[in-house]
């Protein structure tokens, strides 16, 4: 039988964790009086807490010390922590757990690859966590997204070439990681954002288990 890597995003791909990231910036752009809107959210997906408090900063055209920036950082976090510890296997998106059981069955090694660094207690929470073979997480990466690092680690993880994988990706950062890294992408979401993926599906009830096979034999 083939050996494909397959990799996964967490976040907008086997659970919906937006909604709590942007519930906890929100709160934070609030106590700076910066309005942020669900559209700017969207701009923040698979972007690193760092890049994405300098990119409210910068819309709100605010300018804070370092200290008052690590500070924000960690209450972000703290906030964000509190949502997912309520977190249950509920969360998970539709039809992901059907994927995850066709890829054991069939025997293909299956990664995560995800910028967040909650990804560990959030596969916890969920009761999904030995699903995966390897878990790469925004604790072992460098760079983040649209770097192609994160996926790299992953592939070499679960010792398959970066041509021998899928990515499942609901971010255009994320994409263009997995086009960079010389991987098939598949994007979880709206063909109008993802379109530079190599398939696009709204989610994984559109994903037939004779796709997988195909994506595995090919």
């Amino acid at each position: 039988m083939n050996k494909k890597g397959f990799i996964f995003d967490l976040d907008g791909v086997i659970v919906d964790t937006a909604k709590y990231h942007f519930l906890a910036w929100k709160e934070l752009a609030k106590s700076l009086d910066i309005e942020f809107t669900e559209e700017e959210n969207e701009q923040l997906k698979g972007v690193s807490r760092v890049r994405s408090l300098e990119k409210i900063l910068a819309w709100g055209n605010k300018t804070i010390s370092e200290e008052l920036f690590n500070d924000l950082m960690g209450k972000k976090n703290e906030e964000y922590l509190s949502y997912i510890s309520e977190m249950d296997e509920n969360e998970i998106l539709p039809d992901v757990p059907r994927v995850l059981n066709l890829l054991k069955v069939k025997q293909q090694p299956i990664s995560l690859g995800s910028a967040s660094k909650n990804a560990r207690t959030i596969l916890e929470r969920v009761n999904l966590k030995s699903s995966f073979d390897a878990i790469v997480d925004g604790n072992d990466v460098s760079k983040a997204k649209p770097d192609p690092e994160v996926f790299l680690i992953a592939a070499k993880q679960i010792n398959i070439k970066p041509e021998d994988c899928i990515v499942f990706e609901d971010s255009v950062a994320g994409v263009t990681a997995a086009n960079t890294a010389n991987m098939i992408s598949i994007g979880i979401g709206s063909k109008a954002i993802l379109g530079h993926a190599n398939y696009v599906f709204k989610d994984f009830t559109e994903i037939s288990d004779d796709f997988i096979a195909s994506l595995i034999e090919n």
